[in-house]
This record gives C-alpha cells, structure tokens and sequence, in this order.
C-alpha cells in the first residue's frame, strides 16, 4: 500500500513510497473572478439598455412588495443604512483599510496604503459615473421613493460604493490571518454592504437590476485591483500568530 514500507527485493532493504499530498482547497484566482463578474456587467447592461427604460419582471415585483411592506419606522431603518454607503463615509472607511493594511509597517507605509486605497475607490467611482450617465437609464417612479434620490439609475451608485469599500475591509483585515474572529468580521461587513444594497431597493429609489448591476461592477473592480496593484510589495508581511500555519 502507499505510504507505508516495503522490502525490496533481493536486497532485503526497505524502500518508502511517498504518500500522496493533501489536496489543498480550491482557490478562484483573482482573474477568473474579474472576468466572471466583468462579464456578466456587460451582459446585464446591455439588456438593460435595450429595454429602453421599461423595467424587468424582476424589477416590478421588487418594487410592489417593497410597497406594500414599507412602514415608517422599518422606512427610518431602511434609510439610516443606506446613509452610510454615501457620502464621507465610504472615503473615511478606505482609508481606515488603508491604514489596518499597513499597521504593522512603517509610517510612509501606511500613509502610502491609505493614499492607494482611496485612490482605488475613486477610481472606481469615476468610471462608475462614466457608465451610468452613457447608460442613463430612468429610475422608477418619483412617487414611490422613499428617499432622496439623484442622477441614473444603472448601476446603483450605493450598491457599488459600499461594495468596493467592504472590500478594501475585508483585504486589511483578513491581513490578520485565519482565525474564527476574523471570518466573522468580514462576514459582517459583507453583510453590511448587502444590507445597503437591499435598501435601495426597499425604499423605491433603484430597481432589482440597478443593484445587481452595482455589485457586478463592485466585484470585476475589485478583482481588477487584486491582478494588477502589487499590494503585496508595498506593505509589511502580515503578522502570523505564534504556531499558526
């Protein structure tokens, strides 16, 4: 059997046949996942764009049962998180990733991480804004928002922001290593981004696919950056803990 000694023979020595390797965990390359998310963006815009406006199935189902289950005070939640994926906040939370990435570093190190993660951030918003305005499709009705609104629809604006600084908190802070602790963090914010997301939804203001289309986008950036920026040479080596792997 493999992996255990047998004579040789006509010798009388014992020679070992190696066991075979652990197979390690499947592991989706950066570029695959820019390439899946990427694509599927391109899909969805077209067929958004060549409906012209008019809402899929989707899109209208969404909307009337956030209608009908929208009472003021789950409206007042739906807002309060919301807020959070605009405004001065995703920008602060990008460099605080910036700033986790590199803590262990020296100070140009950090001050460098923080500069990049929010060059990163607004990089992205800047071809996000370019696409939605060349796209310009209509939000649904100004009778069923929720909330204050601007510009187009496609991609939500609020999906991909807090979907690209979850990111860049998730990268600074699975820096840490594997533990317990640090999956449930960025299970958490994952969770956050979702949340704002969905809110778009909830309060009137996007449709289904505006949403879907900011977390596309979100995911083929994001991929993007883990290809081609070498975060890697830039900041320290991650701290492992004393007899980890």
């Amino acid at each position: 059997m493999s992996g255990f000694p047998s004579p040789e023979r006509g010798t009388g020595r014992i020679s070992r046949t190696p066991a075979p390797a652990p197979r390690r965990g499947l592991r989706t390359p950066p570029a695959a996942v820019t390439v899946l998310c990427a694509g599927a963006f391109v899909l969805l815009a077209v067929l958004v764009t060549g409906r012209h406006g008019t809402p899929f199935p989707l899109d209208r189902d969404a909307l009337d049962w956030s209608l009908r289950h929208r009472p003021d005070r789950w409206a007042g939640v739906a807002r309060a998180v919301t807020d959070t994926g605009t405004g001065v906040f995703p920008y602060a939370c990008a460099v605080l990733a910036g700033l986790l990435a590199a803590r262990h570093g020296t100070r140009r190190q950090a001050l460098g991480a923080a500069a990049g993660a929010l060059a990163f951030l607004l990089a992205g918003q800047a071809l996000r804004y370019g696409v939605m305005s060349a796209l310009a499709r209509p939000r649904p009705p100004v009778a069923d928002w929720a909330t204050h609104a601007s510009a187009f629809s496609f991609p939500s604006g609020h999906a991909s922001t807090s979907a690209l600084m979850a990111g860049l908190l998730i990268w600074a802070v699975a820096r840490r290593g594997r533990t317990a602790a640090v999956y449930a963090l960025c299970a958490l914010i994952a969770c956050w981004a979702v949340a704002v997301g969905l809110t778009r939804i909830y309060l009137g203001v996007h449709w289904a696919t505006d949403v879907l289309g900011g977390w596309l986008f979100a995911g083929a950036w994001i991929g993007l950056g883990a290809v081609l920026i070498p975060a890697g040479r830039l900041l320290p080596p991650p701290r492992r803990r004393a007899g980890g792997r």
